[in-house]
Parts: C-alpha cells; sequence; structure tokens
C-alpha cells in the first residue's frame, strides 16, 4: 500500500515521533540538550520557528511554523541527526524511531491554542509534574526559568509574549477539559488537503435543531457544546445564536471536568 502523503504547506504544524517500540530516545539530559541543538540548528537552515515543544524519554511534541514547503526535509535532518547522535553514544545499530513522523496541520486559532495547552500539559500527564512549566524539557519551563535554557530558535514563539500576559498565561494553564480533546481528535481525524483546506463534515444535525428548543442559558449552553461535538466551529456557533466567539470559547472551557487523558 502505498504511504499517505504529508501535506507539506506553509503554516502551522503539530509533529510527533516516538522510538521505535515505544523505547526510550533520550536517556539523559545531555541527549535532550542535544536533540535542542539539532533542532534548533534545522530551524536556522529550513526557516522554521519552534513555538513549542515536550520532550518525554520515548517521544517528542514540536508545535512548529514554516515558511515554505520544507517540513518533510526539516522532519528528515532531525530525525536522521539524532539517530547518528544516539546510536554512536550508546553504540547500537538499527532504527531508533517507530517511522517517520506524524504531523497535523493547524489552519484554525482554536486548534493551534488547544494544541499549546496540549503540549504544555503533557508533562503532567506522563507524570512528569503537577504544574505547566515544572517539568524542564517544555518551551513553557525555560520561559519561565529565563536561563540558558532559552534556545534561539524560540525567538518568534507565540509563548513569549503568553508568558508576560496573565489572561493568557491563565488560559494556558487550563486543562483541555474533556469536550475540548473530543474536538482536538476531530481535527486531526480530519486532516487538511494539499492545498490546505479541511473538508467539510457532514453535520449529523442543524443548528436550528440544537438550539430551536434552548430557552434557558444551561440549555443553550448544552447546545453549544453537542454543536461542538458534531464539527462545527466556535465561529459559526457564535454567529449563529448571537454572541461572540470568545463566549463560546469561555464556555467551551469550563464545559466539562478536566481531563489529563488525550492524543498519542
Amino acid at each position: 500500500m502505498a504511504r499517505k502523503p504529508r501535506v507539506d504547506i506553509p503554516g502551522f504544524h503539530h509533529v510527533f515521533n516516538r522510538g521505535t517500540g515505544r523505547s526510550k530516545i533520550y536517556k539523559s539530559s545531555e541527549d535532550k540538550e542535544m536533540f535542542l541543538e539539532i533542532l534548533c540548528k534545522a530551524c536556522k537552515t529550513y526557516q522554521v520557528t519552534l513555538h513549542d515543544y515536550c520532550l518525554i524519554d520515548n517521544h517528542y511534541h514540536l508545535l512548529i511554523e514554516t515558511s515554505s514547503e520544507n517540513l518533510s526535509l526539516f522532519m528528515r535532518k532531525i530525525n536522521a541527526d539524532y539517530a547518528i547522535y544516539f546510536n554512536k553514544k550508546y553504540k547500537r545499530a538499527g532504527h531508533l524511531w517507530q517511522g517517520r513522523y506524524s504531523s497535523w496541520y493547524i489552519e484554525d486559532p482554536d486548534y493551534l491554542s488547544a494544541t499549546f495547552r496540549f503540549i504544555e500539559h503533557h508533562p503532567i500527564k506522563a507524570k512528569h509534574g503537577q504544574t505547566i512549566g515544572e517539568y524542564p524539557y517544555t518551551l513553557l519551563a525555560a520561559l519561565f526559568q529565563k536561563q540558558g535554557g532559552l534556545v534561539p530558535c524560540t525567538a518568534g514563539s507565540k509563548l513569549n509574549a503568553e508568558v508576560n500576559d496573565k489572561e493568557a498565561l491563565e488560559r494556558l494553564k487550563t486543562p483541555l477539559s474533556r469536550q475540548e480533546i473530543k474536538v482536538l481528535k476531530t481535527w486531526q481525524k480530519n486532516p487538511v488537503t494539499a492545498d490546505g483546506k479541511r473538508p467539510r463534515q457532514t453535520k449529523t444535525i442543524s443548528l436550528h435543531s440544537l438550539f430551536k428548543a434552548c430557552t434557558e442559558l444551561p440549555k443553550r449552553n448544552e447546545a453549544i457544546l453537542r454543536a461542538l461535538e458534531n464539527g462545527y466551529t466556535q465561529g459559526e456557533v457564535a454567529r449563529y445564536i448571537g454572541i461572540s466567539s470568545a463566549m463560546v470559547s469561555k464556555i467551551f472551557r469550563r464545559s466539562n471536568s478536566t481531563v489529563q487523558s488525550g492524543i498519542n
């Protein structure tokens, strides 16, 4: 069977990879620092901005922004150079990675915001801390420390501004709700095409049907969550019921008990 083509267009991409057989790809802090060094060199070579990252012992998550159609070349360089370093250091042979890499193109602001939160909360899910910024191998931790942990390829990251914005930081500290995780999975399962467009999902129920009997606020909020679960965007829901997208987002964030189970 032919391999599924990667979306390789300029913009934001969430990239993930793990060790073959879920084996460790980082056995020491030195390994993680070397990976970041290799990553940063590749960012400079391929003109890529690193917006966020999380390095766990057997896998990584990256949030990057490409300026040209070079994601595949960029990732090939990182994975190959690090595998050479790792195999030489630990006197091993064979594949380090379980495969190429997984990537998801992000064109929606809500999707981008959710991805930042997913990555920064991922160490908590992996039992490497209780709060965001505590585990050292994320960008937020490096920004909090304001020490040598900052790598130059993150200079253009959107997190730089959010660290100094109290409201934005509070949003970032809020774990993804069950509803948000469902929507994040829906975005990942409904990838964009090569032209950067995400196919429209077939809606199983109309907005009119969802909201026609909602005369009270709790019922309306429940209908908002059902609409989002059925594939409508926050903007579509907001326009239909005549409220702001920010209000829909607020209802969305506080809707369910927070859940740390997630993706990958």
